[in-house]
């Protein structure tokens, strides 16, 4: 079954600029149980978003696909219990 949902993006490595491919998303801070609110974001025409949980600063990248970051790794995938 294809993910056609807002993606979702984490930032565990404590990164300060996390590049995606979309602009409208959700930020779940770091993987759960670590995570915060998953809060949903659009950059909006500006291109960029800050959380206001994690202050992770998203920018978006149109070269990269709704699933792939800049650094790799930041797409989050939820795990079925």
């Amino acid at each position: 079954m294809a993910d056609y949902g807002t993606p979702h993006f984490q930032n565990d490595g404590g990164h300060g600029v996390i590049e995606i491919g979309v602009a409208e998303f959700m930020c779940v801070g770091a993987t759960p149980p670590y995570d915060h609110p998953h809060v949903y974001l659009d950059m909006g025409d500006e291109g960029e978003k800050v959380c206001p949980y994690c202050s992770t600063l998203y920018k978006l990248n149109t070269v990269l696909k709704r699933d792939e970051s800049v650094p790799p790794g930041c797409f989050y995938r939820h795990r079925a219990a």
